[in-house]
């Protein structure tokens, strides 16, 4: 019986851990952050997104929103000996999101200063984001 038991809860933890298939009628935005980083998806055009591990939106101009949580070394701080942990939201305009596309939305610092960029299925550029405010975490 506990044996039961115990396949059925590992069974349920691998089914909300996986993601829902992509829809072909919207775009589909992974997330990557970078190492010892996170990186989640918060809005959709103003708009509260429900799934922090993705965006899935239709054709046409929208605008993501994610929380990008990382430390910033304490050789770009000063005299310290742990790093300073940054929360940031980042905001990123795409007038072009194509039906059945994947994109990859990655993030990443340079310093205090956090970046966000959208890439296509080929690793193409297509867009890059903007600072919408940080606070230390």
């Amino acid at each position: 019986m506990r044996t039961l038991l115990a396949l059925g809860a590992c069974a349920l933890l691998a089914a909300c851990s996986t993601l829902p298939d992509p829809d072909p009628s919207q775009a589909w935005v992974d997330l990557a952050p970078g190492d010892a980083t996170s990186l989640h998806a918060v809005q959709v055009d103003e708009r509260d997104w429900a799934d922090e591990r993705y965006f899935e939106v239709p054709p046409g101009n929208h605008e993501l929103t994610v929380r990008y949580r990382f430390p910033v070394a304490p050789s770009n701080i000063g005299a310290v000996d742990e790093p300073l942990w940054r929360d940031c939201q980042l905001n990123l305009s795409f007038k072009d999101f194509n039906a059945g596309q994947r994109y990859s939305l990655q993030a990443g610092t340079i310093g205090f200063r956090p970046w966000v960029k959208l890439y296509d299925e080929q690793r193409k550029l297509m867009s890059q984001g903007e600072p919408a405010g940080c606070q230390h975490s």
